[in-house]
């Protein structure tokens, strides 16, 4: 019994996966789940009971509470929760180069900071003023604390706008939730953590940010100049944002021109991208071309940010970007749900020439059928989400990565990622089909069942034996809880609401609002590049002369500040 054959027998037997159907067994496809007439089907997935609905609803609202009610007991103000030993965990002081904790905890508060419109989604307006005065009252930026830039914009900036926006928001979708004597502090707290971002941005050749900053600092003396392309390309949602709230054209500037860096380096030959590339040299270290770690999210921010802010350019950018992905990583038949050959499946490739570079995909690549589906390719959409709840069926959980071709984990461990958690939702969203319902009561069981432990709930060392890690992500409460919960609660004011939301990477609800798409400044870049001609060598667009980076009338303030930050005042 093969994987996508569970999917259409509905049922999980057997070790083969989509790659290798039997030529001996019928060409069936992951949508023949949906076609009537299919009585087994019918019998397991066609409705969903309101009272059961009610019941996962209630089951996914205890998940947030058992996870976040035990962090503020024994966690807070720490960054996050040791669910097994009921302790908190900060950054690992003693040893600076475990970046696993390092790059994310910043001695912040982190996981109430991300939680923070978790709690609006669920209903409860009372923790949600106590935790923003908890926020405002107890927590400082000015740490000596060395944070990679892609964590910190979008755990902790995401959520502050985030929940600035949803306590100003005139049009109060979630009720009266007006916080007295609100001044805008969480606005002021995340222009203040940006500008402590923004030396990462300096002294790149390419406009491509350094991949971590110290919060009092600047960048480090011993920083390394190779990151990622999500990490580098995934700030504009959250930096373009901030520059149109606070009409400083700033953050998004650099962040716009970090993207465009990345862009002017994508193949000619393919117009793919790498995962990894020297901030100074613009050549590409990791040539590794896929959807999962390392890419996942730039892709996401093209599309989102053109949604948010209207740029035609970003729409350009991601439908060239889908179109290379479409042709040169997605292996299998043509169409998804007719036609011979292989159901289909993207893989990894070499950004020059498309070819298979390994047989492994990861669990961040799950996110894509979400982003398929917010671009209109729900077909596909429902065919990759099948392949990935195939995998979750086997095991209970998604292992970190998963190999192909020898149907079996490759890296074990599973951190509770949301991933297809959101794209189940957004699927449910799209298509209104039951089937999905069952696929969010098959996690939310999985999860109560596999990782629920004494305070919280925990990553799972090794999906087969079900070992644990003694670490609760704060993306759990931000982003896992809270699609589950929104994936039962059909009454939600985010789906009542008459204005249009979407999500930033880390789960954030920010408004599709009239107002970020306009702005306060001209266009300042030096140069435009083709967007569907890849250039031959590194942008023109590198070297940005000094009176360029930021915009004039407030060039000297942040001037100031980023020098006191890096000990040069």
């Amino acid at each position: 019994q093969h994987t996508c054959d569970f999917l259409i027998g509905l049922e999980m037997q057997g070790s083969n996966t989509c790659s290798k159907i039997s030529g001996n067994s019928p060409k069936k496809s992951y949508l023949s789940f949906f076609q009537e007439g299919r009585d087994e089907y019918d019998r397991k997935y066609s409705s969903f009971p309101d009272a059961l609905k009610v019941k996962m609803r209630g089951m996914a609202r205890d998940m947030f509470y058992f996870g976040y009610d035990n962090y503020m007991k024994f966690a807070f103000p720490e960054d996050e929760l040791n669910p097994i030993a009921c302790e908190g965990r900060g950054p690992d002081v003693l040893n600076p180069s475990n970046i696993n904790i390092n790059d994310v905890l910043g001695n912040y508060s982190l996981t109430l900071i991300d939680a923070l419109d978790t709690l609006l989604i669920l209903g409860n307006v009372t923790e949600f003023h106590r935790a923003v005065r908890l926020v405002i009252d107890t927590v400082s930026f000015d740490k000596d604390s060395t944070v990679q830039v892609f964590e910190a914009n979008i755990r902790i900036l995401g959520s502050l706008i985030s929940a600035h926006i949803l306590l100003t928001d005139p049009r109060n979708p979630f009720g009266d939730i007006a916080l007295k004597d609100y001044d805008n502090e969480l606005l002021h707290m995340a222009h203040d953590l940006a500008v402590r971002l923004l030396p990462a941005f300096e002294n790149t050749s390419t406009g491509i940010p350094y991949p971590r900053v110290n919060l009092k600092k600047g960048v480090p003396p011993d920083s390394i100049n190779e990151t990622c392309t999500a990490g580098a390309g995934s700030l504009l949602v959250e930096f373009g944002i901030l520059s149109r709230l606070i009409g400083d054209s700033t953050f998004e500037w650099v962040a716009r021109r970090a993207v465009k860096a990345l862009w002017n380096l994508r193949s000619n030959e393919t117009g793919l991208l790498g995962n990894v590339v020297n901030i100074q040299t613009g050549q590409w270290v990791g040539r590794q071309s896929g959807l999962g770690a390392g890419m996942d999210s730039f892709y996401e921010y093209l599309l989102k940010s053109y949604i948010l802010f209207g740029e035609k350019e970003d729409n350009r950018m991601f439908s060239a970007a889908y179109e290379s992905i479409q042709s040169h990583l997605r292996r299998g038949r043509e169409a998804c749900n007719e036609g011979e050959g292989d159901p289909p499946l993207y893989v990894n490739v070499n950004m020059f020439n498309g070819q298979i570079m390994n047989t492994w995909i990861d669990s961040l690549q799950a996110f894509f059928p979400g982003l398929q589906v917010l671009n209109g390719d729900v077909e596909n959409a429902i065919c990759l989400h099948a392949f990935y709840y195939a995998i979750w069926k086997r095991f209970g959980a998604l292992p970190e990565r998963y190999n192909w071709q020898l149907q079996a984990p490759d890296i074990l461990f599973y951190p509770l990622r949301p991933e297809l958690v959101e794209s189940t939702y957004l699927l449910y969203q799209a298509t209104k089909n039951p089937f999905y319902l069952h696929v969010g009561m098959d996690i939310l069981e999985s999860l109560e069942k596999n990782a629920k432990v004494r305070c919280g709930y925990a990553t799972l060392h090794h999906v087969v034996d079900k070992s644990k890690e003694d670490r609760m992500e704060s993306f759990f409460l931000s982003e896992t809880c809270k699609y589950l919960y929104l994936l039962f609660d059909e009454d939600n004011p985010l789906h009542k609401s008459e204005s249009k939301y979407i999500f930033t990477t880390e789960g954030h609800i920010v408004p599709v609002d009239q107002r970020f798409r306009e702005k306060s400044w001209e266009d300042q870049f030096p140069c435009e590049e083709p967007i569907n001609k890849p250039p031959a060598n590194i942008s023109n667009c590198e070297r940005i002369p000094e009176e360029r980076r930021y915009s004039l009338p407030l060039k000297s303030i942040y001037m100031r500040q980023i020098d006191h930050m890096v000990g040069l005042s």
